[in-house]
């Protein structure tokens, strides 16, 4: 990255240190700290998302739609997550590929399944062979980021489901009565109220999804995980520039930092957040607030 870097054998230790630590590969591994933060900013309201269809859908008077809700839910929570990260991203790219296969090819006679093979035209790849690398990126990412909703959102949905069931049933009768309909009293009292009640469980659910986020080397992705064991292996004279022994410990070590620098701002944020929703409420937390004021 600087001139002086031009031949690190000639160089001191802190110069040394310093083009070491500014070196392409670094900045990768800088740049795999973001890869992280942005699994965390996209996947956590995507699983919001399907974690209320999901507790909605188990709650529907329509027995398929109940059906469908409470079957995600305790399917997915009863698969271990190792396994069904291992085996889904699989399952769902050849899915991808096998409805592109159907419109794209319409004329292919040979069998897809080729013994252990999943074989499909090569304009039905995904991606394609002829995209950059930013694009193949992109969509092990992507395909990375579903995975991560889909079993957060089953966590997600069984948390709402029992946060729509702790409001009140007073207080739905009661808005019934006034003349609300199912739906307005749904949205209008159920959903702005049961989130005081959602909170402690999906505050844990962030938590353990920080936890999860080194899963993604599992995906492929290359990530945090990723870049500590490729940087922190022995390298010798040979095959790098910067030679070193073992030090997989202090890449890890860095990681131990990140990650709980990462647990205890999510603590603060989220006590902010549990004492806002608090104010005015009819809860224990509520009733601390008011006797504190008082």
């Amino acid at each position: 990255m600087f001139e002086i870097c031009a031949d690190p054998q000639n160089l001191q230790e802190l110069q040394w240190l310093a083009c070491y630590l500014t070196s392409g590969k670094h900045i990768l591994f800088y740049q795999s700290f973001g890869v992280v933060m942005l699994l965390l900013v996209i996947t956590a309201p995507v699983s919001l998302a399907f974690g209320f269809i999901g507790a909605s859908a188990a709650r529907s008077p329509i027995a398929p739609l109940r059906w469908f809700g409470k079957g995600y839910t305790s399917i997915v929570r009863g698969v271990p997550d190792i396994a069904f990260f291992l085996f889904f991203v699989i399952a769902l790219d050849q899915a991808f590929e096998w409805l592109r296969h159907q419109v794209k090819c319409p004329d292919w006679d040979a069998p897809i399944r080729q013994g252990s093979d999943f074989v499909v035209c090569a304009q039905a790849k995904l991606p394609l062979s002829t995209s950059p690398q930013w694009v193949h990126e992109s969509y092990g990412f992507t395909l990375a980021v579903l995975t991560f909703a889909i079993v957060f959102g089953a966590f997600a949905a069984n948390v709402l489901f029992g946060a729509m069931r702790s409001v009140p049933r007073a207080q739905m009768e009661t808005a019934e009565a006034y003349g609300f309909s199912h739906r307005q009293a749904f949205w209008r009292i159920l959903v702005p109220q049961m989130w005081l009640y959602a909170l402690p469980g999906l505050s844990n659910l962030w938590m353990i999804l920080i936890k999860a986020t080194p899963l993604l080397f599992l995906l492929g992705v290359e990530d945090i995980v990723y870049w500590a064991r490729e940087l922190g292996g022995s390298k010798t004279a040979r095959f790098s520039d910067y030679p070193h022994g073992d030090w997989r410990m202090y890449y890890f070590g860095a990681l131990l930092v990140f990650y709980l620098l990462l647990t205890k701002l999510s603590e603060i944020v989220l006590d902010k957040l549990m004492a806002r929703l608090s104010h005015g409420q009819a809860t224990a937390a509520g009733e601390a607030q008011r006797k504190a004021a008082a």
